[in-house]
Parts: C-alpha cells; structure tokens; sequence
C-alpha cells in the first residue's frame, strides 16, 4: 500500500514553497496536490486564518487528502481553477503552486499504461472516468494526425515513419496495451537512445489523452486573473513543451509570449518574474529523486 509519503516525492519542495513567500493569513492553491507533499508543507506555514485548496482529478489522489479545517480538496482538472475559486467565493488569491508532469506513482503504477516499464492496458488517463484513452488515440486518429502528435508534444523527428509504423501493425490487431505498442514501433527506436525515444513517444501520447498544454493555458490564465497584486506564481516544469508556455505567461503574459509595450516601450505582463535564472534541484536531491533531473522552477509575482 502506498502512504502518502511514498505514493510522491515532492520536487524542489523548500524551493517552491519559499518561493510563495506565504502569508499565514492567506489563501493559496496548490493545482497538483498527488500525494499532497507540497500543500502539507504549505499548510505548515499558514496561520489559523489562512486556508490552502488542492487540485487533482486522479481518485489515487484522495487517499492522501489532509485531514485540516484549512485545508479543501477540490476532484477537478486544475484548467477550471476560476470556476472552482468562484463556486467557493473565492475572489482572490496569495499564491499558487503547480508542480507539472506526472507522478512517480502514475510511473509505478502497472495498471494505468503510463510507462513502458510495465506490459499494461494503454490508458494514460490522469481521470480514470471521462475522455480517450491512449489505446483510443492510437487506433482512431488517422496517420496524419498521429504524426503531428508525436512530432509536437514528443518532438520526434520521425514521427512520419512511427504514425506509419502503428497504422500498419493497427491493420493486423488492435493495440490494446503498452506492449503491443512498443511491438509496434521498435524497429523505429535507436538502439543506444531506446528509453530515451519511448519516453518521448509516451510523453505525447500523454499530453495528448489529458490535453495537458490546453489545461496549462486555462490554468496560467485563471491564475493572472485570480492572484492579487504581490501575489506569487510557484510553477515547476519538466519539458520544454511546457516549460516555454509558462515562461511566456510569466514573461508576456499570454502563452504565446506575443510582447505587448505601451507608449513608454515598457512590456505590458501582469507578472513581475522573481527568479531571472530558473531554479533546478541541488545535487542531493539530483542523487535521491531522479524524477527531479529535467525539473526547473520558475517564481512570478503579480503586479
């Protein structure tokens, strides 16, 4: 049985949170709460009056909710925060944290087809209950569309020969689980780069089932809206992908990172960026979590 310490290791855990510069009477959100590593230390730092709301659509996710009266756990995609902050009279908030990319435990798990570690059913769903599955994508989206997503979300250079190399096999039999896809695709995979190429072909098929750079979007948007001015923005990022949308909202504050100036030449962004040199882990916890190799930490205050 996994505890909530063991379910995730939380990335650059003193980091992030410092980087709230948390208020203890304030109200702050944690857009990835997992195995709630980050929001106990949160809550840790809050006064009686201050209160902390955890998102996060996964149901493995609520057995490690904290038992708190400053705490609320909200089951929901982090891309509908406003509406959830407004359904709870929410008007503004202090902070927000967001530690991007999948947990260890969706790694570790064998049953939900998130790694190719495991012979699993190729599901790749953060919530188990709505949308495709990955096994759905890579039997009903049509070659042309397969390769846009492995070549954008997986930035596979011969994503052309792998939507091939599934269409054909997808003729023969349907790919069910992560093996029948790697049975797919691996006389396409490098020898010497294997795990480096699946990881990346996993990775896109992920994004793509949890239409994670949509839901990023929304919530960066919600979050400029929501903060108050002082207001911090704590965003950890493990791929380019996702790491370029959050650095151009912080930045120009839209995704894009479109630059817009007024009459003076000065950008106009609703953030004033914290940390010019982003913030990556510190060699002991490079050797304890390797998880935290790709991450990078970016701080943004609202102004």
């Amino acid at each position: 049985m996994k505890t909530a310490e063991t379910y995730h290791v939380p990335v650059l855990l003193q980091e992030s949170i410092d980087g709230l510069a948390i208020k203890p009477e304030g109200i702050y959100v944690d857009v990835t709460f997992g195995g709630g590593g980050h929001s106990r230390e949160i809550l840790s730092r809050l006064g009686l009056k201050g209160h902390l709301y955890s998102f996060d659509q996964d149901a493995d996710a609520e057995d490690n909710i904290i038992n708190d009266k400053r705490f609320t756990f909200v089951r929901s995609n982090f891309r509908y925060l406003r509406n959830w902050m407004q359904y709870y009279q929410i008007e503004q908030i202090d902070g927000l944290l967001a530690d991007l990319g999948v947990s260890s435990h969706h790694f570790d798990d064998e049953t939900r087809g998130f790694s190719f570690r495991f012979d699993a059913p190729l599901d790749m769903r953060m919530n188990k209950r709505a949308g495709k599955t990955a096994a759905d994508v890579v039997n009903e989206y049509d070659e042309v569309k397969l390769a846009d997503v492995f070549y954008i979300y997986g930035e596979m250079k011969n994503s052309r020969r792998i939507a091939n190399a599934i269409d054909t096999y997808r003729k023969q039999k349907r790919i069910e689980t992560t093996g029948d896809l790697i049975a797919a695709t691996e006389k396409l995979m490098r020898t010497e780069k294997e795990k480096k190429d699946l990881a990346r072909l996993f990775q896109a098929l992920r994004i793509e089932v949890n239409h994670e750079m949509d839901a990023l979007r929304d919530m960066l948007n919600g979050a400029s809206l929501l903060l108050k001015k002082g207001g911090r923005l704590s965003v950890i990022t493990y791929h380019s992908l996702e790491d370029r949308i959050v650095k151009n909202v912080m930045k120009a504050g839209n995704a894009e990172g479109k630059i817009e100036q007024d009459f003076f030449g000065r950008i106009s962004s609703p953030f004033r960026i914290v940390n010019n040199k982003v913030i990556t882990p510190q060699e002991n916890e490079l050797h304890n979590n390797p998880r935290s190799r790709s991450a990078k930490l970016r701080i943004a205050e609202k102004i």
